[in-house]
């Protein structure tokens, strides 16, 4: 059984109110809450206790897997891989997502390893909520790991979103795209306080016609830190496309990184990137529809990160 404090960050992370339809692992405080197979999704945990294994069968279309994991207790710190296998031709969606309440003085921390290989044609839908909370000084640490290995003409889709509560985050991303695959990343973040938060991405197009495209929104408040590294490789003719757009507010930093490794004569290659405060004029438009300038701030940030 979950407590209250468990079944609210499942709400936040994984948007669900009840025991989700299809297949589902739920884990709590380290272990393992709740878990559902299917006819074409099976769940395995591994042998040394470290994580799960999914695989999902050829031809699956129309299911979902959730995988969210909370965590309520102080000081706990966990390492955990989890490895998908997609079959060809599927069109799955998969919810994953953190969330972690610290009341206590002693840091917790999850790091969760996703290893994702997608069969040919393939199409992926992957959800990836973090969220922070409780009163306690202990820091709430989220290390997100995603390796991603895509055949041929399949697509990839990945939400990352980071909008409350974390004190630290360190998110790396890497992929290898074959010939017509498609990877598209939408971050989108916001820290504030003394919070830090690092997202690199390295992305590499090996397959002719492969095309990724990473976009990153944030919101820097307080004296908070970001940076934002993002890496593409051309091998072959492709496309790729990494973009930056940040708000900047307060005493807070933003560091943006472009790389762009072009090894093809055809590899077309794009990075933007744009920091900046919130327009005054903006602001005073709002105010002058009534709203105060806390909540002309907050109604410009909402939309910006939708």
């Amino acid at each position: 059984m979950m407590d209250e404090i468990q079944k609210r960050l499942l709400e936040e992370v994984a948007d669900l109110h009840e025991v989700p339809e299809g297949a589902y692992n739920i884990r709590a405080n380290g272990k393992s809450a709740a878990r559902n197979t299917t006819a074409n999704i099976d769940i395995e945990s591994k042998e040394d206790g470290s994580g799960i294994t999914i695989r999902i069968k050829e031809g699956t279309k129309n299911e979902s897997v959730h995988i969210p994991v909370v965590l309520s207790q102080s000081g706990l710190k966990e390492v955990v891989y989890n490895d998908f296998y997609i079959g060809e031709d599927c069109d799955v969606t998969i919810v994953a997502g953190c969330g972690i309440d610290n009341c206590g003085v002693q840091d917790s921390e999850h790091d969760g390893i996703h290893r994702f290989y997608v069969g040919k044609n393939a199409k992926v839908k992957y959800v990836e909520k973090h969220y922070g909370s409780g009163e306690g000084s202990g820091k709430r640490i989220l290390n997100p790991g995603t390796e991603v290995y895509q055949q041929e003409g399949s697509v990839v889709e990945m939400e990352m979103v980071q909008i409350k509560g974390v004190d630290s985050t360190k998110r790396d991303t890497y992929a290898e795209l074959a010939a017509g695959a498609k990877l598209l990343v939408r971050e989108r973040l916001m820290t504030h306080g003394d919070q830090t938060a690092i997202s690199n991405y390295e992305v590499k197009l090996d397959g002719e016609q492969s095309h990724a495209d990473v976009v990153s929104r944030s919101v820097a408040k307080d004296s908070s830190y970001q940076k934002f590294d993002a890496k593409i490789i051309g091998n072959a003719a492709c496309s790729g496309h990494t973009e930056c757009d940040a708000i900047i507010m307060g005493n807070a930093r933003i560091l943006a990184v472009p790389q762009l490794e072009a090894n093809d004569l055809d590899a077309a290659l794009i990075h933007e990137a744009a920091i900046g405060k919130i327009a005054g004029e903006q602001i005073v438009k709002l105010m002058t529809l009534g709203l105060t300038e806390q909540e002309a701030e907050e109604q410009i940030i909402n939309g910006f990160l939708k």
